[in-house]
């Protein structure tokens, strides 16, 4: 199953880094840019969310917060925010529920790695309605960030 524009967003719950929980709907009347990424410390992946990172402030004044999922555990997510200075959520999908839902999960990965999350970006507007949808194929690839502050210019 993948998502399109126009479809309702799956609710979630998931750990945080901080073994908090969060849930999709903590962030209803709120527009939520949401992030899947394969492995926390990888290249690209850090790249992707350090972009995230420096640009978060734009937008916040979007009224978008971000949250960002993989399937790695809680607490490799905590060093990881740690390390690059991390300045939202990052979610643990450990279990590859969220990112099946969200058509985000890689039937083989790298080195025959099964059930990683895809490089995948969602725009989900306050009513919870799915804005921008886009799964990666390539795990080389970055999200289009451009297209996404767009769709949300235009939540």
């Amino acid at each position: 199953m993948s998502l399109k524009t126009g479809d309702k967003a799956p609710l979630f719950t998931l750990h945080a880094s901080d073994t908090k929980e969060v849930s999709l709907s903590d962030y209803a009347g709120r527009n939520v840019t949401l992030l899947f990424f394969p492995l926390a410390f990888t290249g690209v992946c850090t790249e992707e969310l350090c972009t995230m990172r420096d640009a978060l402030a734009d937008f916040n004044k979007m009224e978008s917060d971000v949250l960002a999922i993989s399937v790695d555990s809680p607490f490799t997510l905590a060093k990881f925010k740690e390390l690059e200075k991390l300045n939202f959520p990052l979610l643990s999908d450990f279990n590859k529920e969220v990112s099946r839902q969200y058509g985000s999960l890689y039937d083989t990965f790298a080195f025959g790695m099964e059930g990683v999350s895809k490089r995948s970006a969602f725009v989900i507007d306050k009513e919870g309605v799915v804005r921008y949808a886009e799964v990666l194929e390539n795990a080389g690839d970055q999200p289009n960030f451009r297209a996404i502050r767009e769709t949300l210019a235009a939540c």
